[in-house]
């Protein structure tokens, strides 16, 4: 049985590629706007014929990178951890997050002291959390994150720039079952050992896999929300017992972001 989820999203209306953060990002490549918020409405369309809810937080002018709702906070157990953004292009998104949960009953709202881009970063599975670090966060987030949340964070280093954020190289499949899939080039050497050890039976994605965004996916225990180019995760995903659903992101990919970026989940 499906658990419903609830998740926070935001619609695209400002999105361009007008500055570049990430090695995925040229500013000279054109965007269409239009194909943009007709992949968000399907991503979105999609969750809700699943039965999960779908949160919207209104997006701000000037904010072309605030459809990554991902990055915004981390949620758990109703209680949120908030955001502080790496680069200034992005650092008006955290208060607007911020304003977002305080206006819609959560009492419990961390601004951080140190450097974190949320769910961009933090994962959470069985009774810890995931912890990236090497391009966005940092490792000082790690011990401010596991003291207000009371439960063990385990960091593993980032090395390569088109991997900036945990959730382009990791996603938790099934925090129930410890279940996840990676992409083991990303992480360090001593990274990719804590991986083996934490999760030897984890599917092991293929290069052509991630690089398509293939780890940026969006798993409610059962189906799980992956890019569309990353067919070589189809059969391995439907032979462990998940369905997955192949989601064309392509024109919001142009940003470095795609399923999952566009998902903050809400753990309540």
């Amino acid at each position: 049985m499906i658990t419903p989820r609830r998740y926070l999203m935001c619609p695209p209306t400002y999105f361009r590629v007008s500055y570049a953060i990430n090695p995925w990002m040229d500013p000279t490549k054109p965007v269409d706007p239009a194909l943009a918020l007709f992949q968000w409405e399907d991503l979105r369309d999609r969750y809700r014929s699943l039965g999960h809810t779908v949160e919207i937080l209104q997006p701000l002018p000037g904010l072309p990178d605030m459809v990554f709702a991902a990055n915004g906070a981390t949620v758990l157990d109703g209680r949120v951890f908030g955001a502080r953004f790496a680069n200034a292009e992005r650092t008006a998104e955290a208060p607007a997050h911020r304003e977002w949960f305080l206006g819609h009953g959560y009492a419990a709202v961390h601004d951080p002291r140190h450097i974190n881009e949320g769910e961009g970063d933090f994962a959470v599975t069985g009774g810890r959390l995931l912890a990236g670090r090497g391009f966005r966060s940092s490792h000082r987030s790690h011990a401010e994150l596991q003291e207000y949340f009371g439960r063990p964070v385990i960091g593993l280093e980032l090395v390569d720039p088109r991997f900036y954020h945990l959730d382009t190289a990791l996603c938790v499949l099934s925090p129930d079952r410890d279940d996840v899939m990676y992409y083991p080039d990303a992480f360090s050497p001593g990274s990719r050992a804590v991986l083996a050890r934490l999760f030897p039976g984890a599917l092991i994605a293929s290069r052509a896999d991630a690089v398509a965004f293939g780890l940026n996916a969006v798993s409610d225990g059962h189906n799980v929300l992956v890019p569309a180019a990353a067919t070589g995760l189809l059969k391995p995903l439907r032979e462990r017992g998940y369905a997955p659903v192949g989601v064309d992101m392509s024109e919001l990919q142009k940003a470095g972001g795609s399923v999952k970026c566009c998902t903050l989940e809400l753990r309540d």
